[in-house]
């Protein structure tokens, strides 16, 4: 049987699990009802997710019409984290810079300089930030899935 937690339970472990994996696939469905995978980037603070990522994508179109997204963590030990959210694009210019800087000057894995993608800077009309907003976090480890364990299970 999963247990179900509160995010205070698995905060340390889900940020530290995300922040050594970093990069993510990440699922929406299109307009007949498909999912659609990608991997992409994350940062995450406490519980909301941040994705610097093309604004005039595939993703802006899948999005319009279901704003829900599963993201899935995966190392070599079989270490996951999988979590549920609704997505939401920022187009507000105090966030988009914020999250340019956040991204800019974390120090890697986690960071990264933006401008590598966005060669105009924060005001490329390219750049898109999506914010992530979890309604589910589940998290297992390759030792915990040999064992017969159950995921750990938050949702929020």
């Amino acid at each position: 049987m999963t247990e179900t937690l509160r995010f205070a339970d698995i905060e340390k472990e889900f940020l530290d699990r995300v922040g050594r994996i970093v990069w993510c696939t990440v699922s929406t469905v299109d307009g007949k009802g498909r999912p659609y995978s990608r991997i992409l980037h994350p940062v995450w603070e406490g519980s909301t997710g941040w994705i610097a990522t093309g604004r005039q994508t595939l993703k802006t179109k899948h999005l319009a019409k279901n704003p829900y997204v599963a993201l899935s963590y995966w190392d070599a030990q079989h270490d996951t984290a999988v979590v549920q959210a609704r997505a939401e694009w920022c187009d507000d210019p105090a966030t988009k810079s914020r999250i340019w800087n956040l991204l800019k000057n974390a120090p890697p894995p986690i960071g990264y300089d933006p401008q590598l993608f966005w060669r105009a800077g924060v005001t490329d009309p390219t750049y898109g930030v999506l914010k992530l907003t979890p309604f589910q976090i589940q998290l297992l480890t390759g030792a915990e899935m040999m064992q017969g364990k159950s995921a750990r299970l938050c949702r929020l």
